[in-house]
C-alpha cells in the first residue's frame, strides 16, 4: 500500500515539473510574441528601422551619439565626449543649409562650416570664451571676406572683394572706428586713405595719367 502511495506521489511530481517546463515555454513564446509585435511598426518591408531619434549609449549610460530628425526639417548627428558632452555636430537646419560644427567641453564653438542658400560657405573660428576670431566666406552675390577679429569678438581687419573681383583692405580700431583702407576699384584705380585719432583723414593723391 505505502509502495504504491509513494509510486502515485512520484507520478504527479513528475507531471508537475513537465507542467512548470510547458508553462515556462508558453511564457517565452508569449514573450517573444508580443516583443515581436513592438517591434513590427518600427520596420518596414525592406526591414529598415525607422525612428525620429536614435542614441548610443556607453557601458556607463552616457550618451555617445544622437541622430535626429524634427519635424521643422531639422536633423543632425551629435557626438558626445566620454562624459555625454556634445562636441562635434553634423546637421542640417531648417532652411536646407548643412552645418559642421567643434565645441569645448563647456559648449563654446571652436569651428563651424556652413554653407547658406545653396552658393555661400562660410568658416568660423572660435575661442574657448566662445568668441570668434576668424572667419572667411562667400556671399550670394559672389563677393567674399575674410576677417579677423580682437578677443572680444570685435572685426579690426577686413579683407574682401567685392562681386567684380575687386579687393579691398579695411583696419578698424577698438571703437569701430575706420583707420585705414586700401582698395582697388574695377577700373584698377587704387586708393589709400588713412584717419587719424584727432579726425584728420590722409588720402594718397591720384596718380596722374
Amino acid at each position: 500500500m505505502m509502495e504504491s502511495l509513494d509510486a502515485r506521489l512520484e507520478h504527479l511530481e513528475r507531471r508537475c515539473r513537465r507542467l512548470r517546463s510547458l508553462t515556462f515555454a508558453a511564457l517565452a513564446l508569449g514573450a517573444l510574441g508580443v516583443g515581436s509585435a513592438v517591434l513590427r511598426p518600427w520596420l518596414s518591408e525592406g526591414e529598415e528601422l525607422v525612428a525620429s531619434r536614435l542614441t548610443l549609449r556607453d557601458e556607463r549610460g552616457r550618451t555617445r551619439a544622437s541622430l535626429s530628425a524634427q519635424a521643422g526639417g531639422e536633423g543632425g548627428l551629435v557626438l558626445h565626449d566620454g562624459e555625454g558632452r556634445p562636441r562635434a555636430l553634423l546637421g542640417v537646419d531648417a532652411s536646407g543649409s548643412p552645418r559642421l560644427r567643434f565645441a569645448t567641453a563647456e559648449g563654446s564653438m571652436l569651428a563651424e562650416l556652413t554653407v547658406y542658400s545653396e552658393e555661400a560657405p562660410r568658416l568660423v573660428l572660435g575661442n574657448n570664451a566662445g568668441s570668434e576670431f576668424f572667419s572667411v566666406g562667400m556671399m550670394s552675390d559672389g563677393s567674399s571676406r575674410l576677417e579677423l577679429a580682437d578677443e572680444d569678438g570685435r572685426p579690426r581687419a577686413i579683407l574682401g572683394a567685392d562681386e567684380h573681383g575687386s579687393p579691398g583692405l579695411l583696419l578698424v580700431d577698438r571703437k569701430g572706428q575706420p583707420r585705414a583702407s586700401l582698395r582697388v576699384s574695377p577700373k584698377d584705380e587704387a586708393s589709400l586713405i588713412l584717419e587719424g585719432q584727432d579726425g584728420a583723414v590722409f588720402r594718397a593723391p591720384t596718380p596722374v595719367q
